[in-house]
């Protein structure tokens, strides 16, 4: 089996799982307020790379925890990044039409139901790592993994880093100052998914934790990094969302200060020291390894 092929294989079944889980922790359309609970599973369930999710169980694998403990974490995390979405597309923020090949949120219906939609689904993920069963941890673990999650979700994290983002529109950044950027607006949530892997599991050695930590810091900037290749290189209908954007909105971007063969040199070099960083891990972490990889070479 290539190592495509495994990640596909990988990838099927962590989809599934979280899809599952999702739409079991998600309320039902026909529960009131019924038009908010549509908007929310529109939005939710609609497909997308799930990466984050991947992320929680290819992180937990690697530390030997089950896939069933690792279900409600990957949700709560993907309900804060699908919240994110919906909000990063709103007319007062990036103004997109379209999501994951489909109209977004407030497209769909309208800019007021979106807003509630972001609200819901925040909250619902902390919801979900504080009461759902399914995850079999204690009270310490739990609230670990909450603050982890709402530092990664907050204005020292996503929702900082879009308000850097916005902030610099039309501004010139130093390469400094746009890493810095990402970190917060892509790497944290990124960040966040492997580090909550990591907290179901607080026996694992701290040497290894940390190289987790190192290596989700690495894969987090180079996602963000070959977004901005993407933005140039890519094609609407592969890219599933509105190419140029970035160009056009005059968004500070590693292709337009590094140049495109600049900004690829950079992914290269971040993929190297997230593998790095798993050399003391077995095979248990190859998913991480395909993740890096994937993340580092993808066309959407």
């Amino acid at each position: 089996m290539t190592t495509n092929e495994a990640l596909d294989d990988f990838a099927r079944q962590c989809r599934q799982r979280v899809e599952h889980s999702l739409d079991r922790l998600l309320p039902n359309n026909g529960t009131l307020p019924t038009r908010l609970h549509e908007a929310m599973r529109y939005a939710s369930l609609n497909g997308g790379k799930r990466i984050r999710p991947l992320l929680v169980y290819a992180a937990g694998r690697a530390l030997g925890i089950s896939q069933e403990r690792l279900d409600t974490p990957a949700c709560a995390i993907e309900f804060i990044h699908t919240y994110s979405l919906v909000h990063d597309d709103l007319p007062a923020m990036d103004d997109d039409d379209l999501r994951r090949n489909r109209p977004t949120c407030h497209r769909a219906y309208d800019e007021a139901t979106a807003i509630l939609v972001g609200d819901a689904l925040q909250t619902l993920a902390f919801q979900c790592l504080c009461c759902d069963q399914r995850m079999q941890a204690d009270a310490r673990t739990r609230l670990a993994m909450i603050e982890t999650l709402a530092r990664a979700s907050g204005s020292r994290g996503m929702a900082g880093g879009q308000a850097i983002d916005l902030e610099a529109v039309g501004k010139e950044l130093n390469l400094a100052e746009l890493e810095s950027l990402h970190i917060h607006k892509t790497g944290a949530l990124i960040r966040a998914a492997v580090r909550i892997s990591s907290q179901l599991n607080p026996t694992a050695e701290k040497s290894l934790t940390t190289h987790l930590d190192r290596y989700a810091k690495c894969i987090g900037l180079a996602f963000q990094i070959r977004d901005d290749i993407l933005d140039v290189e890519g094609d609407t209908e592969t890219l599933g969302k509105t190419k140029g954007k970035d160009i056009a909105q005059q968004k500070p971007t590693y292709s337009s200060l590094l140049g495109l063969h600049g900004a690829k040199e950079k992914v290269d070099e971040l993929l190297r020291e997230a593998l790095w960083n798993l050399e003391d891990f077995n095979a248990e972490a190859d998913p991480l390894r395909w993740i890096a990889q994937y993340i580092t070479a993808r066309k959407h």
